[in-house]
């Protein structure tokens, strides 16, 4: 066991924005930086005292490079002394960024830790970085060695949802209905308050005049099954379309991840503590899958069964994942994405990872559980797995 423990003292991100919508006009290091800003406001932490902050980004061009890290921590009230770094383990990358802040509390090394994450895609479409490159002769991603290893393979995410859906034996009803859920749960959990307590309302302008960016702008809340069956498939033959799949989405998240020692030192009040953590990695051609293999790690590392988890998030990339992952481990299904999940939410990339960690560290609050388990399908094959009790 280690000597320390890691301690997640509160956990926010700001309310998803559509494609061209209503977080269009905010620099992605501007949004990053509000966030940075609310932990700090609501925690109580002197930022003075923060030792790091580790940000997840996916698509880092354009108004994302050059270490947009860092520049969100200069975008913020935070002093300049605060370090960044900017990492990317694709869509789970804010998750790696908390799993990064666990450890370095875990090993004594550090006592206070932001673990955060941006994406803005409607400023840095998704994809970008690789095509404009491409597009200028500078190269493609992938090397002679792994078209030896792979060959005529191109690596795909939505190749890889359509791939996880017929292994898994899913029909494109049962992943409309798995995205008409997605938005009822998040419709109810809407209304009902429970995303207040993470949100960080921004403040944006309208054609009405000035207000503040505080519900999830993706939730269809006309959402019904003939509407969602009627969207166009990706693929002809296929079985997934843009509505049974998570939604393009601009956002940021941050959590503030301390010691037992900082709690002390800054009269801190922890939501969880940081149970277990797992990465793994699998086939990179199905790509969306290892989440499934994850947990079962994961649950084996923490000495835990599946019944002793209470809630669990697994990012609604597309309807095939989480449901295969529901048939795999045989969980409850009325414990999966109480709230809602990417499909109705949005997926901004980078951000997702700690994104989904406020939404699971407050929803154990909000109806009263202990332990959650936080999992996402990552490109190239890889999967994280976040165990949090709260407290």
């Amino acid at each position: 066991m280690p000597a320390e423990t890691a301690y997640i003292v509160d956990a926010v991100r700001t309310a998803g924005g559509r494609r061209k919508g209503k977080l269009a006009e905010w620099h992605p290091a501007d949004m990053a930086g509000a966030t940075l800003d609310a932990l700090v406001a609501r925690t109580g932490m002197d930022p003075q005292g923060i030792e790091d902050v580790i940000m997840g980004c996916v698509t880092q061009g354009g108004e994302q490079s050059m270490h947009v890290g860092r520049n969100a921590v200069l975008a913020s009230s935070l002093p300049e002394t605060v370090p960044a770094v900017t990492i990317d383990r694709q869509c789970g990358s804010s998750q790696q960024a908390l799993h990064f802040a666990a450890q370095a509390v875990l090993s004594g090394t550090q006592d206070v830790v932001i673990a955060a994450g941006v994406e803005s895609m409607t400023r840095v479409p998704m994809g970008s970085t690789m095509s404009l490159f491409a597009e200028a002769g500078l190269g493609i991603p992938k090397s002679p060695r792994q078209e030896e290893r792979y060959p005529g393979i191109v690596f795909s995410q939505f190749s890889g949802a359509e791939a996880m859906a017929r292994k898994h034996g899913f029909s494109r009803d049962d992943l409309d209905i798995f995205a008409l859920e997605s938005h009822r749960k998040a419709i109810a959990a809407t209304k009902a308050g429970h995303f207040e307590a993470e949100i960080v309302p921004l403040p944006i302008e309208t054609p009405e005049g000035p207000e503040l960016h505080r519900r999830d702008e993706g939730i269809r809340f006309d959402a019904t099954l003939e509407s969602i069956q009627s969207v166009k498939l990706l693929a002809p033959e296929g079985v997934i379309s843009a509505a049974n799949a998570s939604q393009i989405c601009d956002g940021a998240s941050a959590a503030l991840i301390v010691s037992e020692r900082a709690l002390k030192t800054f009269g801190l009040t922890p939501l969880a503590r940081i149970h277990s953590l797992t990465v793994t990695a699998g086939d990179p051609v199905i790509m969306l899958e290892e989440p499934l293999f994850a947990t079962d790690r994961a649950l084996e590392r923490a000495g835990l069964k599946l019944a002793d988890i209470d809630l669990f998030e697994v990012n609604e990339a597309f309807a095939s994942v989480p449901l295969a992952w529901l048939r795999h481990t045989g969980a409850d299904p009325a414990k999966l994405n109480v709230h809602g999940g990417a499909i109705a939410l949005g997926h901004p990339l980078g951000a997702s990872g700690t994104k989904l960690m406020a939404t699971l560290v407050h929803a154990l609050g909000t109806h009263g559980k202990r332990y959650g388990l936080q999992t996402m399908c990552e490109g190239g094959g890889i999967a994280n797995v976040t165990i949090i009790e709260r407290l």
